[in-house]
């Protein structure tokens, strides 16, 4: 009897070490990784056949779309977000230093919202084909003009918007590399193409695999582009298989399967990561730029221009010459109802967010211990995780919990209730705090280690509780890191789409929710308004890393 408790002891014993901060935070963590769990455990049931069934029919179109969506992205946000990088960071050219920041604009808007606007943009009655058949001697019938929605449209869309992943962590690569490598490689006869491809390629591989990795998390995630342009997905599959189907272990199935697919990037991206450490010696500056002229100086400016110019400025003005040409009033009362539930959810998630993410870190901070260091590690993998994917996880053990409240209401008391936390906004903030809590973790933490300990000693010194430090000593170091938080977490939960349509309550939408009905209801200027509400949010983080930006490398 002794043995069998020993275990046990064990670990209350641990948990009772840590204290009452670090016993809440392990709490709070595992309540936050519980859903990718319960995934896991409803994956091993058997199901109703269900599994069966779409092995043997589209579970092997699911697989080639998702590989060719994956190879095709890394692909394109490879090529769109490496060189733009090296030209701003190697070479004088016109208008290199707006291009800094321009280049990360496309990262508000999110890959539904490009998707609806190209697809009026390049559609049959659309603009383009219809400035096409105006010429002379072009005709209806007599062109072929590629379909946007497929796999090749997809792959588009999400490079387009998802290639500053890429840029940002390869130009941060290529300012940290020495001048005096890429000296030597001139020196010894390497045009500036082989100096690129042989010396700064190799020496920024990490940082652009993780740019990548980046990138195919978020295309594994999405389900707003996937679902118009009717590419069948592993996401699509898991919604359809839950919502149409009514099978929650093939949906726990295919859920588990793509986890397993994102745990796999994250692997490679770590083991990438590690396994490849350079000495970069002397950074680079802006001094040792190398002046362009002529036509080659123009032709860097228009490989520079041509990602935001797509990624952005194109389709917000297709969105908003969408809004213009629409005779109907858009912004009603409806659609403020919209806004305010995006709002209130957005700022709710955002509050909760950063004092959750305060609380892990400080814990982690102050009692050192491992348990809670895995512990927010464990967190940190939700942001990873697609929202369908932390949706499936969340209905399983919430229902439950909802029906053995109902039953014990009922049997305790005769009160009879319905689901009291299925379908409602709490379960809808709890599947937020699953997917972006890492974002404010790690902002948090990384504010926090910019706080030296010696302040905190002398804090103690005096007489002050640790809850007492964290008030009148770390609360004002950590203000910005603590709005930056805030305000990344805002503007992601604006743009989610997945866990918003699966978990929100009964009749209640949001504006990525009305966007993506209104898109497939073919109604585009109300999915335009909608859409540009959630850009324009999008936009305020985006321009405050954009100046952070312009303010490096020089």
């Amino acid at each position: 009897m002794t043995s069998s408790r020993s275990p046990a002891r064990k670990i209350f014993q641990r948990i009772r070490s840590l204290g009452v901060l670090g016993s809440v935070a392990l709490a709070v963590a595992t309540l936050l990784v519980v859903p990718l769990f319960a995934v896991v455990v409803q994956a091993a049931k058997p199901g109703l056949g269900t599994i069966a069934h779409l092995i043997d029919t589209v579970l092997p179109e699911y697989v080639r779309n998702t590989l060719a969506l994956c190879a095709g992205v890394a692909v394109g946000v490879a090529i769109l977000g490496v060189i733009p990088a090296w030209l701003v960071t190697s070479y004088r050219f016109p208008g290199r230093r707006a291009f800094e920041w321009l280049l990360v604009l496309p990262l508000a808007v999110p890959a539904y919202v490009i998707a609806y606007a190209y697809t009026d943009f390049l559609q049959f009655a659309g603009p383009l084909q219809t400035l096409l058949r105006d010429i002379p001697w072009w005709k209806a019938g007599g062109y072929r003009f590629p379909d946007v929605r497929s796999v090749g449209g997809a792959v588009l869309m999400f490079s387009l918007v998802l290639y500053p992943y890429v840029y940002l962590l390869a130009r941060a690569a290529f300012i940290e590399q020495s001048r005096n490598l890429l000296e030597a490689g001139r020196l010894l006869g390497l045009t500036a193409r082989g100096t690129f491809f042989r010396i700064a390629i190799p020496l920024a591989r990490p940082a652009i695999a993780a740019g990548i990795a980046l990138a195919l998390m978020e295309t594994l995630a999405d389900f707003g582009t996937v679902a118009y342009f009717g590419v069948q997905t592993f996401t699509t599959g898991i919604f359809r298989a839950w919502l149409s189907m009514g099978d929650a272990a093939a949906a726990s199935q295919l859920a588990a399967g793509l986890l397993a697919v994102v745990i796999a990037l994250i692997a490679f991206e770590r083991w990438n990561r590690g396994a490849a450490r350079y000495d970069q010696g002397i950074a680079r500056s802006s001094d040792r730029l190398q002046p362009q002229g002529g036509l080659r100086a123009w032709g860097m400016t228009l490989v520079c221009a041509l990602p935001p110019v797509f990624g952005f400025l194109l389709p917000a003005l297709i969105l908003l010459r969408l809004i213009l040409t629409e005779p109907e009033p858009l912004f009603d009362a409806r659609f403020f109802g919209f806004t305010m539930n995006s709002v209130s959810l957005a700022a709710m998630t955002s509050v909760t967010a950063v004092a959750i993410a305060l609380l892990l870190a400080y814990a982690a901070r102050l009692t050192r211990s491992g348990v809670v260091g895995w512990a927010n590690r464990g967190v940190a993998l939700g942001y990873a995780v697609p929202g369908a994917v932390i949706a499936v996880g969340i209905l399983i053990p919430v229902t439950r919990l909802d029906n053995w409240i109902a039953g014990l209401l009922e049997t305790q008391f005769n009160i009879k209730v319905g689901l009291l936390i299925t379908g409602s906004a709490a379960a809808l903030i709890y599947a937020y705090l699953v997917r972006f809590l890492s974002v404010a973790l790690q902002t948090v933490e990384a504010g926090l280690a910019k706080v030296k300990p010696s302040m905190e000693d002398a804090a103690r010194s005096l007489g002050l509780s640790p809850r007492q430090v964290l008030a009148r000593v770390h609360a004002p170091m950590l203000a910005g890191s603590l709005f930056t938080a805030m305000l990344i977490v805002f503007v992601d939960v604006m743009k989610e789409l997945p866990a918003t349509f699966a978990l929100r309550p009964f009749n209640f939408d949001t504006l990525a929710v009305q966007a993506y009905h209104f898109a497939s209801d073919e109604r585009l200027p109300q999915a335009a308004a909608a859409s540009l509400v959630i850009v324009g949010v999008g936009l305020i983080p985006v321009i405050l890393l954009s100046r952070a930006i312009a303010g490096r490398g020089r």
